[in-house]
């Protein structure tokens, strides 16, 4: 068994981690440290819930302290672009974790809150600064903070950024600095748009990797539960009141949608609150903090906000409105079974998603298993859904939804019909 002791990390850094109870690096922390502390430029491709973060925090933070050096007035040595405030103030937090034994200076710079003392943290220069493309492009513009000194940069989660539109802030923020930097680009998915950032962003790029792109955690029990439209709200309910789920992670489309469900959740006497960009930076972080500490059984999401949500012990992942992008569906059910725990993922599928989960299979390679067992499974919209392939044949009868029976998730196959995407074999019915 590999230790992290066997990477090469400084002592510090191994103190660091062994008071946090960690001695074993993940696979793509394995894979990753060593060539970042070469020197190489890395481009890593890994789920959400792989321990991403220190993959890049721990080899940079020694960096830091290896070659010490003041920052520049309004400068950083090491700048991490995330797409989210939350995922900022998460990757902020574990650098100040890691480098505990280090006296090194960081900064959070993100949208939402005032831009005063983030131009005050930034003007005496820090070692490390995480921030939001949009936010960090407008001190930019303002001479509040400068780039020319960087000398290594991380893109976290790219393709969301690319997702949110912001390609074009990253290219100018990259094009303000040097080019003679390490950079890290990790992401998720890898779609064309991030082969070309890729190519424009990294030199010689060390290429890791440590799950099929655009595949889902194998520890995931998946199910789809094919429910009228007017039904959802009870199903929901009823899931959520099982006695197995311990803390579960919503999600809806849009931001009024996850303040709609969260609302009847409460009512119906299940703890619950909203997390979406409309909310003020302090509740959002509230509502975390909450979800965190067990005060709510459920947090309701949008696609955006849950990409900060890094909390363990989530047992169960349910998308009350499924995603019209299929890469959000890996992305979203990727927040359980994290660190090795296993996680149950359940979609409640209406008539109008059905071509939602289509391309959620196609996407992820395998069909995923479908629970008829509960007392509002619409045939009519599984038969839709299947073209009357027969996949994932039901459950027992009489047994209560969504407490983890469903056989695992077929793997695509050329031999039958079984394990191929619902795109593939849906013969009748609505096409997407």
């Amino acid at each position: 068994m590999t230790l992290f002791s066997d990477l090469g990390l400084a002592e510090p850094l191994l103190k660091a981690l062994a008071t946090e109870g960690y001695t074993s690096p993940t696979p793509i922390q394995e894979q990753s440290i060593p060539h970042l502390l070469a020197g190489h430029d890395v481009l890593g491709l890994a789920q959400t819930g792989t321990g991403k973060t220190a993959s890049f925090a721990l080899p940079l933070l020694q960096r830091l302290e290896q070659f010490k050096k003041r920052a520049m007035p309004k400068s950083t040595r090491v700048l991490v672009l995330t797409p989210t405030r939350e995922l900022a103030v998460q990757v902020g937090q574990s650098f100040r974790t890691y480098g505990s034994q280090y006296r090194l200076r960081h900064a959070l710079v993100f949208g939402g809150v005032g831009m005063v003392p983030q131009i005050k943290t930034m003007a005496g220069g820090v070692d490390i600064l995480v921030a939001t493309p949009g936010r960090l492009l407008d001190l930019m513009s303002q001479d509040a903070i400068r780039l020319d000194s960087v000398e290594a940069l991380v893109l976290d989660e790219a393709d969301r950024m690319l997702d949110m539109g912001f390609i074009q802030p990253i290219r100018k923020i990259v094009a303000a600095m040097p080019k003679s930097r390490q950079t890290v680009l990790f992401s998720a998915t890898m779609p064309d748009s991030i082969v070309g950032l890729a190519e424009s962003v990294l030199h010689r790029p060390v290429r890791v990797e440590v799950a099929p792109v655009s595949s889902t955690a194998e520890k995931i029990d998946q199910k789809v539960m094919f429910v009228d439209r007017e039904n959802k709200r009870t199903l929901l309910t009823e899931i959520l009141a099982g006695k197995d789920v311990g803390r579960a992670l919503v999600f809806t489309r849009t931001k009024h949608g996850a303040n709609r469900v969260a609302e009847m959740l409460d009512k119906a006497g299940i703890s619950a609150d909203a997390i979406h960009g409309n909310k003020s930076q302090g509740a959002r972080q509230k509502a975390l903090a909450d979800f965190r500490d067990g005060k709510i059984k459920a947090l309701v999401a949008t696609d955006i906000a849950a990409r900060g949500i890094d909390v363990d012990g989530i047992t169960h992942v349910l998308n009350y409105e499924l995603p019209n992008e299929p890469e959000s569906y890996v992305h979203r059910i990727g927040r359980t079974a994290r660190a090795g725990a296993s996680g149950i993922a359940v979609s409640l599928c209406d008539a109008d998603e059905v071509a939602y989960l289509r391309a959620i299979e196609k996407t992820i390679r395998q069909s995923v298993p479908v629970d008829e067992a509960h007392a509002y499974h619409a045939a009519h919209i599984a038969q839709r859904g299947a073209g009357g392939s027969g996949r994932g044949r039901p459950q027992a009868p009489g047994r209560r939804p969504s407490q983890g029976q469903s056989r695992p998730a077929a793997r695509s196959s050329s031999h039958g019909n079984s394990g191929k995407p619902a795109a593939a074999r849906a013969g009748g019915g609505h096409r997407g």
